[in-house]
């Protein structure tokens, strides 16, 4: 029966254990998502930065040697220009393929690496090209690097013009030498002009894009560490609460362990441990008891039931409560018995108080479903001057007391001390005789 109370429990716990966590993981998730991304979009921007190096050194590297093919005639640079011109070409290809309705992811892939761009790199040219064309400063980049098409087409077209003028022979007219290398000259600086714009847009683009997303990772970690400070702060507060509950529990045990259930006074546990605390430390400080005997409780509890019995156990615990000094203990013994402890009291102080107790309970009455009951009591007072007297010889002469006090009559005060038998006796009766 343990293991299977220790699995269940174990049981339980794990979705506790999930639910406090669950926070936690998904701002660290989050976290991780934004990094990632964060990421992502640094290395792809960063590629086309590396792409437009290529891109741009290529187209000039085109017309270079395609300048020096007119003036040279030789076919090895008009091959090189071939290969330097299919860079830009391959490049325009794949923004061709992204920007087909569907997407040529294929063709696009096959444009980029004719381009030039590492292998690792295609996929991440090609995600942000599908995702973040609509971004306007990847929209502007675009833009320049649309416009140098139709120069692509003039450069194709120019390197075949000069190839189909040159199978004749070196270009014997200075002036049309001149005309074609002017105008590869201006297709250089134009090609120059829209690569200079596209890598200042890629670079404040990229600067921009930086600053948003480590702002969006500092505002989530500020969330992971406001988590946490609200997250610690409620289990300190679980805990204190948890605590505080203890600690109340601890004191209602302890109440309970030293309190009477039904009155709330003191019980005989309680009273015993204080009448022992009193008698080890009184020394030459006088110390009294009062052992009080209700004399009409059975009657109550015969005629009114054991309910009517309660309330008026619990009435006359007041009336004592009342009636006592502050430091004072009054306590319920057992059933209609109760008992005072009067520390630093001398024994005609303890006479006193305990004829006012008497009085107090004559001038009472219970009343129950209309039935009114006169409550009296037998009390016994011992007064305790020698230090060696111990719990069980004060207990015992405070009962002696009280049992001598119903003896003679009840409702009246019996007193025992070591020197003399003082009998105080005060009654209805007694009073009406001297009447």
């Amino acid at each position: 029966m343990f293991r299977r109370t220790a699995t269940s429990t174990k049981g339980r716990n794990f979705p506790h254990v999930i639910k406090l966590v669950s926070p936690f993981v998904a701002v660290v998730l989050l976290q991780a998502a934004i990094a990632g991304f964060s990421l992502e979009v640094m290395s792809s921007v960063r590629a086309y930065v590396a792409g437009e190096a290529i891109w741009s050194r290529s187209q000039k590297d085109a017309v270079y040697f395609l300048n020096l093919y007119l003036h040279s005639g030789e076919a090895s640079q008009f091959a090189r220009y071939k290969i330097s011109l299919a860079v830009p070409i391959g490049d325009e290809f794949a923004r061709w393929a992204l920007e087909r309705d569907p997407v040529d992811i294929e063709t696009a892939r096959i444009g980029f690496l004719q381009g030039g761009n590492h292998p690792d790199d295609v996929p991440g040219l090609i995600w942000l090209f599908r995702h973040f064309s609509r971004v306007s400063f990847l929209q502007e980049a675009i833009r320049e690097w649309a416009a140098t098409d139709p120069m692509l087409l003039e450069l194709s077209v120019f390197g075949e013009v000069i190839r189909s003028e040159l199978k004749n022979g070196p270009i014997e007219d200075s002036g049309r030498l001149n005309l074609l290398s002017s105008r590869l000259s201006d297709l250089n600086s134009q090609f120059t002009g829209h690569a200079n714009r596209f890598s200042t847009v890629l670079g404040e683009g990229s600067r921009a894009i930086k600053l948003t997303l480590t702002s969006v990772n500092i505002v989530t970690a500020a969330m992971l560490i406001l988590l946490l400070i609200w997250h610690t702060w409620r289990l300190v507060l679980q805990r204190q609460a948890f605590e505080d509950a203890l600690h109340a529990e601890k004191e209602r045990l302890a109440f309970q362990a030293s309190h009477d259930w039904l009155t709330g006074i003191a019980n005989r546990r309680d009273f015993e441990a204080r009448l022992q605390s009193e008698l080890a430390g009184s020394g030459e400080d006088p110390l009294s008891l009062i052992l009080l005997d209700l004399d009409q409780f059975k009657s109550v509890n015969d005629s009114c039931g054991h309910l009517a019995g309660d309330r008026l156990l619990c009435q006359v615990a007041r009336l004592l409560q009342q009636e006592r000094r502050p430091h004072d203990l009054v306590a319920r013994l057992g059933g209609d018995e109760f008992c005072l402890i009067l520390p630093q009291c001398a024994p005609y102080d303890a006479v006193d108080i305990a004829e006012r107790l008497r009085r107090s309970l004559e001038l009472f009455s219970f009343t129950w479903d209309d039935r009114c009951f006169a409550v009296t009591a037998s009390i016994g007072v011992a007064c305790i001057t020698d230090g060696n007297t111990t719990l069980e010889d004060a207990m015992r002469r405070a009962d002696a007391a009280c049992y001598r006090a119903k003896e003679k009559g009840r409702n009246r005060v019996q007193v025992d001390s070591p020197g003399a038998d003082i009998m105080l006796v005060t009654s209805r009766r007694h009073a009406a005789a001297q009447a």
